[in-house]
């Protein structure tokens, strides 16, 4: 055995400590501590413990002074974060005052080839050693050189492939029906991951009363305002997943209208994120996929607030309600009757609607998009309220022999508008009160409390107020202590008179069972004893 293994076989070093040499040790090393993830940070104690352990192998190996870097602790090395303790570790070696950077694990150090290549190079130029639970590695060597090339390109091909497999099982599980995230707002989770309706009526007639008000308006705009007019709220989720009422908005609207989950289907993958670099940080945008692009959508998974068959008739509605050259697109403002449904013979482009007059109510129909879009001559225009007037007589003519019908049915639809607004106005009033009556519940159930305590506290004390001076001995402290003192009554003491024979009190003279030096109000003449 060569004479510096021998002595550090003496001293209680490991192998491969001949790597270790005068110059490392003069210099300090770095223990670097890191975990993943919050979760293991507070869950796996014992990886930690073993991180700090390696304190002990670095004082074996020769070195005294030791800095402990763990401000990385529930920090991925993926190179997606800024990893502060890492940056300055690295920082402290350039500057050649790191003997040896040490880690339970090489992987502690970096999983990405940027990092692990930067950290290899710098030890490689300022002669850091590299030290793990089981190997002293030196970087100026060729084999250890190769060894942690190896080692970091098996560490980052690790996370991705633990990575591909937990997305792959993600996906499998989805395929299944069976992974259940975020619960939307109308349904609860069962202990067998399916889902079921909220027991909640307001909750159940809330979310059908969206659907219906939509197949009546055609549109979700529409729909807003019905609810926004008679002032109705609809509920929704805290992050947490608790049920609060507030003010309805296009996007919760929308939502509703268009998840498939109100059409009792499962749907997983709708969206993608991408990420695209402004000035080098990254930027995450999600994308909403084509529906044929969807991991998996599967109908009839659960019960729905409508049939799946109504909510592709609702899909349908929605997508026609767009403006687009191929679809006539929802009803806009305006008195025009024609507005979207009238074309160019000449181009087949749509007409255009304009308003001219003081008033901006004189109507006319213009193709322009020619010469908007690509600077061609216009087509044609012509004056809309005659066309107008035309088209308004013939729909009169064709609907006038069912007038009587249709205002049957128009006088039951309004009907029907007022029963369903008062309807949410009462399931309101219920919620109201089942919450005053809760907190009154409460309240009383408080005060029950409060006043059992202080009948308790009376019955305790009542014995000794009414207990007669006769009756009663005097009090002696606990442990032998020496005897408490009467107060007096104005003080609101408790009276106990004793006989002066026996070590009582004797009464003052006039009339207070404590001592004059110590009521407050003694009889002229007295002393000032005690004071």
């Amino acid at each position: 055995m060569p004479a510096r293994q021998a002595q550090s076989a003496a001293d209680g070093r490991w192998d491969m400590s001949d790597k270790v040499q005068a110059q490392h040790v003069a210099r300090k090393a770095m223990l670097y501590v890191r975990q993943s993830s919050a979760y293991q940070v507070t869950h796996n104690l014992e990886s930690q413990k073993l991180q700090y352990a390696m304190q002990d192998r670095l004082r074996q190996l020769g070195w005294r002074e030791i800095e402990v870097v763990d401000e990385d602790l529930g920090r991925s090395a993926a190179g997606t974060v800024t990893r502060a303790g890492f940056e300055r570790m690295v920082s402290e070696v350039c500057l050649g005052k790191v003997g040896a950077v040490a880690a339970w694990e090489v992987s502690r150090f970096a999983r990405n080839s940027r990092e692990w290549q930067q950290l290899m190079e710098v030890c490689r130029i300022v002669d850091t050693l590299l030290v793990d639970q089981d190997t002293v590695y030196a970087p100026r060597q060729s084999n250890d050189r190769l060894l942690l090339g190896l080692k970091g390109s098996l560490n980052e091909y690790e996370l991705d492939l633990l990575r591909q497999r937990s997305v792959e099982a993600r996906y499998a599980k989805a395929r299944r029906g069976a992974l259940l995230q975020a619960v939307p707002v109308g349904y609860v989770k069962t202990d067998d991951q399916h889902l079921e309706k909220d027991p909640d009526r307001r909750v159940q007639q809330a979310i059908a009363l969206v659907f219906r008000k939509f197949a009546e308006l055609g549109t979700v705009r529409q729909t807003l305002w019905w609810f926004l007019e008679h002032a109705l709220e609809l509920p929704t989720h805290t992050p947490r997943g608790a049920t609060f009422w507030r003010r309805p908005s296009y996007r919760a609207v929308y939502r509703l209208l268009t998840s498939p989950v109100y059409g009792g289907a499962y749907a997983y993958g709708k969206t993608e994120q991408r990420v695209r670099y402004e000035h080098g940080i990254p930027r995450r945008a999600a994308r909403r996929k084509p529906r044929e692009q969807w991991l998996a959508l599967i109908p009839q998974a659960h019960e729905g607030y409508v049939a799946w068959e109504e909510f592709e008739h609702i899909q349908q509605a929605i997508t026609a309600n767009n403006l687009r050259t191929d679809a006539v697109g929802a009803a806009k403002r305006g008195a025009a009757l024609l507005t979207g449904l009238l074309r160019c013979r000449r181009c087949g482009r749509k007409l255009t609607v304009r308003y001219t007059g003081s008033g901006h109510d004189v109507l006319r129909y213009a193709c322009m998009r020619g010469w908007l879009d690509n600077g061609e001559p216009r087509c044609l225009t012509f004056g809309g309220l005659s066309v107008d007037d035309a088209i308004a007589r013939e729909v009169l003519r064709v609907v006038q022999p069912a007038a009587v019908e249709a205002a049957i049915v128009a006088s039951e639809q309004e009907a029907r508008h007022q029963d369903e607004v008062v309807e949410a106005l009462r399931r309101d009033l219920e919620a109201a009160r089942y919450a005053a009556q809760r907190a009154q519940r409460q309240v009383r159930r408080g005060r029950s409390r409060e006043s059992a305590g202080s009948r308790g506290a009376r019955a305790a004390v009542e014995p000794r107020l009414t207990a007669r001076p006769g009756d009663r001995r005097p009090h002696r402290a606990p442990h032998g202590g020496p005897r408490p003192r009467a107060t007096c009554p104005h003080a609101g003491g408790v009276r106990g008179v004793g006989d002066p024979a026996r070590g009582g009190l004797a009464r003052p003279r006039h009339g207070c069972p404590s001592e004059e030096a110590d009521c407050p109000d003694p009889p002229s003449g007295s002393g000032s004893r005690g004071r």
